[in-house]
C-alpha cells in the first residue's frame, strides 16, 4: 500500500467514524451491517467448547438459563480482530476521549441465551460506577452476533433516546426496541442507555459476544491483569497490551513501581526501577514552575 493509499484509507475510515459517533450520541445506539460476518463465524467455532461446558449463570440479573465467560482474548485468536477492529475503537476514543486520557477494555464476555430464558432486568451499564451522570459517558458497549438475533430468541432490549441527560429522569417516555440483529452487525450502544437481554421464547440458542471499553482511569469490570498476566500479555501488540491495561493513565495511575506497567512485559521489571513522572501537560508545566522557584530559593 503506498502512502497515498494509507492516507486515504485513513481519510474514509475518519468519515466512518465521525458517521458512526454522530449516530451513537444522537441515539443512544447504533447497527453497523456486515462488518466482521466471517470473523465472528471463526470465533463462534473457537468457542464451542466453552459455551458448551460453562455452567449456566445464578442470579437474577446474569439470568438462570445464560450461559457467560470472560478472557476471550486468550480463548480465541480471533477475539483480537473484533477487540482491535479500527471502526470500532475509532469510535469508542471519540466518545470516551474528552473525559480520560486513553481507553481501556473493560470487558470481552462470550454470552449464550438458552431457550426459557427470562427478559433481563433493564439497567445502564454506567452504574456500576457511582459516579456523576447525565454529562459524562463512561463506557461503549459493543455486542458482536454470533448467530442472528431477532425478538423472540432473546435480542437485546434497547430504548432509544434513554442516554445522556435522559438517563437522570426517572420515567422512561420511549418504549424498548429489540434489536434484531444479522451474525457479523455489531449493535453499538452507550453506557447511559438504558438496556437489557430479551427473553428467549424460542426453541435456539442466542450466542455473541460483548466487547466494551471504557475510561482508562476507571475500574474495569473484567479484572483484565488477571485475565491476562504478564506472561499472556507479552504475546499481544503494543497496542493491545496497552489497551488490557498495560499502560499508564496520566497522572501516574496503574503504574508498576512508578513506572509505565508495560515494563512487565518487557523483563526490565526484574531489575530495580526509579519512579518516573508521567503527568499531564498542565501539571507538567505546574511542577516545572515550582521546582524552578524553589531552586531559585535555594540559590
Amino acid at each position: 500500500m503506498t502512502g497515498k493509499d494509507a492516507r486515504m484509507d485513513r481519510k474514509i475510515l475518519a468519515r466512518e467514524v465521525d458517521r458512526w459517533t454522530e449516530r451513537l450520541l444522537s441515539d443512544g445506539y447504533c447497527v453497523i451491517p456486515d462488518l466482521m460476518p466471517d470473523t465472528t463465524a471463526a470465533l463462534d467455532q473457537d468457542l464451542a467448547c466453552a459455551f458448551e461446558e460453562t455452567p449456566f449463570c445464578r442470579g437474577g440479573f446474569y439470568g438462570e438459563r445464560t450461559k457467560r465467560f470472560g478472557r476471550l482474548l486468550r480463548r480465541s485468536c480471533h477475539a483480537e480482530s473484533l477487540v482491535m477492529h479500527p471502526l470500532i475503537t475509532g469510535i469508542a476514543e471519540e466518545i470516551l476521549s474528552p473525559w480520560c486520557d486513553t481507553i481501556q477494555l473493560n470487558l470481552t464476555q462470550g454470552i449464550a441465551i438458552h431457550p426459557g430464558a427470562l427478559a433481563q432486568l433493564p439497567h445502564r451499564d454506567q452504574d456500576m460506577w457511582r459516579g456523576e451522570v447525565g454529562s459524562i459517558e463512561y463506557l461503549v458497549n459493543v455486542m458482536w452476533p454470533f448467530t442472528r438475533y431477532t425478538a423472540d430468541n432473546g435480542a437485546t432490549l434497547v430504548w432509544p433516546e434513554s442516554h445522556g441527560p435522559r438517563s437522570l429522569l426517572p420515567p422512561i417516555p420511549f418504549a424498548e426496541s429489540p434489536i434484531e440483529l444479522s451474525p457479523g452487525s455489531p449493535l453499538l450502544f452507550l453506557g447511559s442507555t438504558l438496556h437489557a437481554a430479551g427473553g428467549n421464547r424460542s426453541k435456539e440458542i442466542r450466542r455473541g459476544a460483548i466487547v466494551s471499553y471504557c475510561l482508562g482511569w476507571l475500574k474495569p469490570y473484567e479484572n483484565q491483569w488477571l485475565a491476562y498476566p504478564p506472561e499472556i500479555a507479552r504475546r499481544f501488540s503494543p497496542e493491545l497490551a496497552g489497551l488490557v491495561g498495560y499502560r499508564q493513565h496520566r497522572p501516574n495511575l496503574g503504574n508498576y513501581e512508578g513506572q509505565c506497567p508495560s515494563v512487565l512485559l518487557s523483563g526490565a521489571a526484574d531489575e530495580p526501577l526509579g519512579a518516573t513522572d508521567s503527568l499531564r501537560p498542565d501539571q507538567e508545566h505546574s511542577v516545572e514552575a515550582f521546582v524552578a522557584d524553589q531552586k531559585l530559593r535555594a540559590a
